[in-house]
């Protein structure tokens, strides 16, 4: 068993805003999650979210040690270091050794509490407006109503990208970010997050990269039995990657499979933050919403299968989806600049014959 600290993903998840105090968080009248508690991680710098509705924390790291306790859905736990674990899984051997015990890394996700200066000039920004990222581990999401009462929708988790339209005074006093959601085309379904959970996004950040390779020579490869991603140019590896594609079983006939297809295709659409799911306003964590799924880059048109980052799961290596290749939210902004249609830095969707995928 050995102890494996992640270095490079951790120095890229230090970048951006610094983390401020975190009992600036409360809220004096508790409309949002209070992470006071949230301490960095010790070694690790970071806490883990529980992202299914109940979690075991085992006494060893494997699955068939003693159960010490549950944890159950966004509950918040100090990881104090990661560990390689003889007993597996082999798709995915790290756990993480929380308080009491350790738990597997595949239902969690890693999280950060950084609050964030508010950005007035989102005020004066064009259509589509700016983007914005979650910086805290959630954020309680809320709508408006005609007769001026507010009611609770999502909850909007840690790096979900979103579009920021407007600042406005929350139900709180403070300022809040309102929220533009592709899924619904009228103003009245827009949705208010307190500002300080979310950083502006730069345009920095979306810039195109590998701009002088021709489209013709870049290439994405998805090897199904293998879990991996793989990234060409000119026929050279330049990056590879674990990743979840779609779970493999029997559908009734009429409905979407949910494996990933096999074939090859292009990348025909790209959109910096889409809502999927049933695309019902709830406040409901456990309906079938994904509201703000960062860095999406569909590839086959018909069922809408997409690569795209992912904050519900960690289990790299294991089949996941309902279809849509899932991939580590720093990995497909990164593929997301990358491959073509080159997309303008904001921009709500780009469309056109871009990157060659083959999946196999």
């Amino acid at each position: 068993m050995k102890n494996r600290f992640d270095a490079s993903r951790r120095q890229f998840l230090k970048t951006g805003i610094a983390a401020v105090g975190a009992g600036a968080f409360l809220s004096t009248v508790n409309l949002n999650p209070a992470f006071a508690d949230a301490s960095p991680i010790g070694t690790a710098g970071k806490q883990a979210r529980v992202a299914i509705p109940s979690l075991s924390v085992y006494s060893q790291p494997w699955d068939e040690a003693r159960i010490i306790y549950q944890a159950f859905r966004d509950d918040l736990m100090n990881v104090y270091y990661e560990v390689e674990s003889d007993h597996g899984p082999g798709y995915n051997p790290y756990w993480y050794r929380v308080w009491g015990g350790y738990i597997h890394s595949g239902h969690v996700q890693l999280v950060d509490t950084r609050l964030n200066q508010v950005d007035y000039s989102v005020n004066s920004a064009p259509a589509p407006g700016v983007l914005g990222e979650v910086t805290v581990p959630f954020t309680q999401a809320k709508l408006h109503n005609r007769d001026g009462s507010w009611r609770n929708v999502y909850r909007l988790y840690y790096e979900s990208v979103h579009w920021v339209v407007g600042v406005e005074t929350g139900p709180d006093g403070r300022a809040w970010y309102r929220l533009k959601d592709e899924f619904f085309d009228v103003d009245s379904l827009d949705y208010f997050i307190a500002a300080d959970h979310m950083r502006i996004i730069p345009t920095s950040e979306l810039t195109p990269v590998s701009v002088d390779v021709p489209w013709t020579q870049k290439r994405i490869e998805i090897k199904i039995g293998l879990q991996q991603l793989t990234a060409f140019e000119y026929d050279r590896e330049i990056f590879r990657t674990t990743v979840s594609t779609g779970i493999i079983k029997d559908v009734p006939d009429g409905q979407i499979p949910t494996a990933t297809p096999t074939g090859t295709f292009n990348i025909q659409n790209k959109m910096p933050s889409k809502h999927m799911g049933d695309g019902n306003l709830t406040d409901d964590p456990d309906a079938y919403e994904l509201p703000g799924v960062p860095w999406v880059s569909f590839f086959e048109p018909v069922t809408g299968v997409a690569l795209h980052g992912t904050y519900w799961h960690r289990n790299w290596g294991l089949t996941m989806s309902r279809g849509c290749v899932n991939m580590r939210n720093e990995e497909a902004k990164w593929l997301y600049r990358w491959c073509t249609p080159r997309t303008p830095t904001l921009a709500i969707d780009t469309i056109g014959l871009g990157t060659q995928v083959i999946v196999s």
